[in-house]
């Protein structure tokens, strides 16, 4: 096993001093960076791949709620160990639904600091004895989520990649005087007022944004149903590809929740809110890397069956794939009825 590396982030020194001393007494662990700001951190954390990070809140320019679920989807398979003053449970709840593995209290003994590095390095959760009893009593929103029609899906979904109202109407062959008909309703639904806002929205409630293998197979309005069995995301940058794809494999496996994205960015959200049992990923995605995205989706979803399809069947991409935890490598021209079925079949295994 492998010396663990751990990336201090601290604006204090000397807390940073006491926090290294605890790290290095640990077997097969060490230090391999200190930041004390914002900036630095992300610097860091490119520059030195840690195993783990142990991370203050209070720095210079640095934003916990919203910098922590882009360090998590940057670096999805590092563990995350806040070390704070702070005991607010619901700020503690929001940091953990961010994404962080522990939260340990400046004020606990050092020895339960020394416990807490290693249970998150080991894989585990910590949470400091203290707060235990704060979370409990911390209430939990009830979930809100609505249901939304095929359309008001599609739209949302094109409006969190970016689209602009124009580029909505042309991909869904739609008038923008619809398109911003539909917008009006799904503020309304969503209780938002914005684009921005409506983005956000769909950025931390991933689930909405599925839809059943029935209505995929049918392409026409509906509620979406809230779980099902099997959950398969498909990933390309080819918007028709992508319903064409989602039609047929409605069709084979109605009872499957489909989730549709169109980079590795939303690629990543949906791993970490679905978990996907089957994922098909395009080699291919725009100026991005596919394979690169398997990577991702893999650290984050241990258990999904990777396909990676193109429409340039290269060796070097099939030999790349594989080497990314892809279980097949297929040709996006030969991938009809039969051939999905057969993947279906293997990959459910």
């Amino acid at each position: 096993m492998g010396i663990k590396r751990v990336l201090l982030a601290d604006d204090h020194a000397v807390v940073r001093a006491g926090i290294q001393k605890v790290i290095e007494d640990l077997p097969g662990v060490e230090v391999v960076g200190e930041v004390e700001d914002g900036p630095s951190l992300l610097r860091s954390l490119d520059a030195t791949r840690p195993d783990c990070l142990v991370v203050d809140l209070q720095m210079p320019e640095f934003d916990p709620l919203n910098a922590i679920p882009e360090i998590r989807e940057q670096h999805p398979s590092m563990r995350i160990l806040v070390v704070s003053v702070y005991d607010d449970g619901y700020y503690v709840q929001k940091l953990l639904e961010a994404g962080v593995d522990g939260y340990h209290l400046k004020d606990q003994p050092l020895s339960d600091l020394k416990l807490a590095v290693q249970r998150v390095l080991e894989g585990e959760r910590w949470i400091s004895s203290p707060l235990i009893s704060k979370l409990i009593d911390t209430p939990k929103p009830a979930p809100t989520a609505p249901r939304l029609t095929v359309r008001q899906r599609d739209i949302l979904r094109l409006l969190q990649e970016g689209l602009d109202n124009q580029a909505i109407a042309l991909e869904l062959n739609l008038s923008i005087k619809t398109v911003e008909n539909h917008l009006t309703r799904l503020y309304k639904l969503l209780g938002v007022s914005s684009r921005l806002e409506a983005a956000n929205y769909a950025n931390r409630h991933m689930e909405i944004l599925g839809i059943s293998g029935e209505q995929a197979a049918q392409s026409q309005f509906g509620r979406v149903a809230p779980r099902h069995e099997v959950a398969i995301l498909l990933v390309d940058d080819n918007f028709h590809y992508l319903q064409q794809l989602q039609r047929v494999l409605g069709r084979l496996c109605p009872k499957a929740s489909l989730y549709t994205a169109n980079s590795t960015m939303t690629a990543v959200r949906v791993a970490q809110r679905v978990h996907p049992n089957i994922a098909f990923i395009d080699v291919i995605l725009g100026e991005e890397d596919g394979i690169r995205c398997a990577r991702r989706v893999k650290a984050i979803s241990r258990d999904t069956r990777i396909i990676m399809i193109s429409a340039y069947p290269d060796r070097e991409f099939r030999r790349l794939s594989i080497e990314a935890g892809a279980i097949a490598f297929l040709d996006k021209k030969d991938l009809d009825s039969r051939a999905l079925k057969q993947v279906l079949d293997d990959a459910l295994i």
